[in-house]
């Protein structure tokens, strides 16, 4: 029986992923003419950026000033997602999973400023039970920490929860520890060779959440 869920933050909840790939091409294209591929960039789509900047590096020096395009970046990232909106059946499951009386947490590999301040904006920080970000653990995904965190914050086992992603390195974590996971991928992660998981849906639109957790509790 399904207690809790676990809903991953970037590109999940708000689709901050597409925008960084957009900021960082740009920032690449116009200072360096460095065309990003999306295939290179979504590797790190999920985790930290640290692989993303040993990969910018052996692309383009070692002496890459990786500080200076990381902010140039920033400034646009917060552009591009000033007026953005969560995606489409977010609040939805929220609420849906508020009502039914089950447990929410948040894992993200995203800081806890991050998170919170976006969903903030959103209107969707009440809805939280827990928050499990990278400040909390010493691996992030595709490390199972932030998850086992979770687990234990919640107080369910892993069978008792399902995970909601959209990265591989997600849906990588969760598998580790065997949470049941329905992968909801945006526009970056879209391509990405998902396997093992329990649904695999286009939004949170497609099914209701009850819908979903009808076909976990057979």
């Amino acid at each position: 029986m399904i207690k809790a869920v676990i809903f991953d933050f970037d590109g999940l909840i708000l689709d901050t992923e597409t925008a960084w790939f957009d900021a960082y091409k740009e920032v690449l294209r116009d200072q360096f003419q460095f065309d990003l591929p999306l295939e290179e960039f979504v590797k790190y789509v999920g985790s930290d950026e640290t692989q993303l900047y040993f990969y910018l590096q052996k692309e383009l020096g070692s002496q890459l000033n990786i500080e200076g395009i990381r902010n140039e970046a920033a400034k646009l990232h917060t552009r591009y997602i000033k007026n953005a909106k969560a995606r489409d059946g977010v609040s939805d499951y929220l609420k849906d999973a508020k009502e039914a009386g089950l447990k929410i947490a948040l894992a993200t590999s995203s800081n806890t400023a991050w998170a919170t301040t976006h969903l903030t904006n959103l209107n969707l920080l009440s809805y939280f039970d827990f928050f499990v970000t990278k400040d909390m653990v010493e691996k992030v995904k595709p490390a199972p920490d932030l998850f086992l965190k979770a687990l234990e914050k919640l107080g369910v086992e892993p069978h008792e929860a399902v995970v909601f992603e959209d990265s591989l390195n997600g849906l990588v974590a969760a598998q580790e520890i065997n949470i049941p996971t329905v992968i909801v991928p945006n526009p970056v992660t879209a391509s990405l060779a998902f396997e093992n998981y329990h649904l695999k849906l286009n939004s949170m639109a497609d099914l209701s959440l009850q819908e979903i957790l009808s076909s976990l509790n057979k």
